[in-house]
């Protein structure tokens, strides 16, 4: 039941008493009926389901322009359905977004962050159809939900709207207000994230909160969890060497054969990209490029720690790798993973790709790079360095475009934020692992950069994988009881935000 505006006021007195007398403001999770919570969950269970195989079902694929429209307005309905009682789709000059409050007329509130778009597939690749959302048997797991988006991010996100149902279904208060920024870009590096957050509505309502949270799944297949302060940047772009612009080689394909006498804007492109890196593809070697801040020494026993827990085989296995950069062992490895600013070859395209041979000399050629910063590197100034080196190098005919990116985040172990996160999984018996930073990214800088300078980070249980790759999966019945199943992740959310409100 929602206090009405009378009731609120009269607990401003009470207030002033419980202070007097040294009671706890807030209520924490202990103090709401957990059980009742829990029970709600429980008899939910099939229709929170359903909810994400529905929510899968409708792909939003930003690369692709595909359901982007659609995938907001269902975004939309997922809030109002879930208890926002202020819901708008804001127009950006790339994808739209939404914006949701739910006042539930507590001291605190909360910010959150959800995407609603998914990374492109070819079902032909899947063992499952990547739409259908199957229940699989997944060995050493249980048994997972099979679909793209199941666990980046529609798995984890669902599960936080579950809690939000399970609470008014049991009849208990909520226990802080909410403020949800939802994009539709994030795959193809938010181009647009800073007209959604910078609105003027959607900045005053995220100034109020404590921090902003995007809900995952961070449980590893032993239940251990990592708590990650930050994530590097990312900028995606495109390197294209054509023989229309070059004024050499071919402005279209032609005859293999006369690479006797004409030039090929395949081996120029080639060649421009040997310059990027050193012999071994390990370090950056652009010219005026922007450099990366030295590790810190509480990051660096933040990572010995982890890695004292952590198994290098299983991780080795797990990535198909039989060796580090270098050779270094586990620790350096990582060590370099959270330092180290990367260029990498996300794919290369021309000429003919299918199956024998095509004896042609291509007119064009493109290289798919994704360029991660650490935070303290600016992207802008990674771009410019870019298009300076190709220049003077004597490239400057190769186009740069740039389709997203942007600069990487950092929250302090001692947020508000991430000291609720602790609480809750230290009760639970979990004793989390502090990670200084993603390897990979997502735009938290939107909130944690000037001028809002929220802490911002991710939260949840259970466990998935797969994203970005077929057969993507998120764990719903878990065999292990170390780790939570769909369930146990509901109330993961459910602990988390009592434990903000408090």
């Amino acid at each position: 039941m929602h206090p009405s505006v009378d009731r609120r006021r009269s607990t401003i007195p009470a207030a002033l008493l419980c202070l007097l007398l040294g009671v706890p403001l807030l209520a924490s999770a202990a103090d709401a009926d957990m059980a009742a919570i829990e029970r709600a969950v429980a008899a939910q269970h099939d229709a929170s389901l359903k909810r994400l195989q529905d929510w899968i079902a409708l792909p939003s694929i930003a690369a692709e322009d595909l359901n982007s429209r659609e995938g907001a307005d269902y975004m939309a309905a997922l809030a109002r359905d879930a208890g926002f009682q202020q819901v708008a789709v804001l127009d950006t000059d790339g994808k739209p977004g939404v914006f949701a409050t739910l006042d539930a007329g507590a001291a605190t509130t909360v910010g959150l962050y959800f995407m609603y778009d998914v990374k492109q597939f070819d079902p032909a690749e899947w063992s499952s159809p990547p739409l259908e959302s199957r229940l699989v048997d997944k060995p050493g797991l249980g048994k997972v939900l099979m679909g793209r988006g199941a666990v980046n991010q529609k798995g984890p996100q669902s599960a936080l709207l579950a809690a939000l149902h399970a609470i008014k279904a049991a009849g208990q208060q909520m226990p802080v207000n909410l403020v949800l920024v939802a994009e539709g870009e994030e795959e193809i590096g938010s181009p647009h994230i800073g007209q959604l957050v910078h609105r003027p509505e959607v900045e005053a309502a995220l100034r109020d909160t404590v921090g902003v949270f995007m809900p995952a799944a961070s449980q590893d297949a032993e239940g251990n969890v990592t708590i990650s302060l930050g994530a590097k940047g990312v900028i995606e772009l495109e390197l294209v060497a054509s023989g229309e612009k070059w004024g050499r080689g071919p402005k279209k394909d032609v005859h293999s054969s006369l690479k006797a006498m004409v030039d090929s804007p395949a081996w120029r492109l080639v060649k421009a990209l040997d310059t990027l890196v050193s012999d071994d593809g390990n370090t950056i070697t652009i010219d005026g490029y922007p450099k990366a801040p030295p590790i810190s020494a509480e990051h660096k026993a933040m990572i010995a720690a982890a890695t004292r827990v952590r198994s290098e085989a299983k991780s080795k296995q797990l990535l198909g790798v039989e060796r580090w950069i270098d050779d270094l062992p586990w620790q350096q490895a990582n060590e370099r993973l959270v330092s180290q600013p990367t260029v990498n070859i996300e794919g290369l395209v021309a000429g003919y790709t299918g199956p024998g041979g095509k004896t042609v000399l291509p007119g064009r050629a493109v290289a798919k790079l994704d360029l991660r910063l650490v935070p303290g590197m600016k992207r802008d100034d990674a771009v410019a360095a870019l298009k300076a080196h190709l220049a003077k190098r004597g490239y400057g005919d190769i186009e740069v475009n740039v389709s997203g990116g942007y600069d990487g985040t950092q929250t302090p172990a001692d947020a508000p934020l991430i000291h609720a996160q602790r609480a809750v999984l230290e009760r639970r018996g979990i004793k989390p692992l502090l990670w200084p930073r993603n390897a990979g990214s997502y735009p938290g800088f939107v909130f944690t950069d000037p001028p809002l300078g929220l802490a911002s980070g991710h939260f949840g249980l259970g466990n998935g994988g797969g994203a970005h790759a077929p057969d993507e999966y998120y764990l719903i019945e878990s065999s292990n009881p170390a780790v939570e199943g769909y369930d146990g992740a509901v109330m993961s959310f459910v602990e988390y935000l009592y434990e903000l409100g408090k």
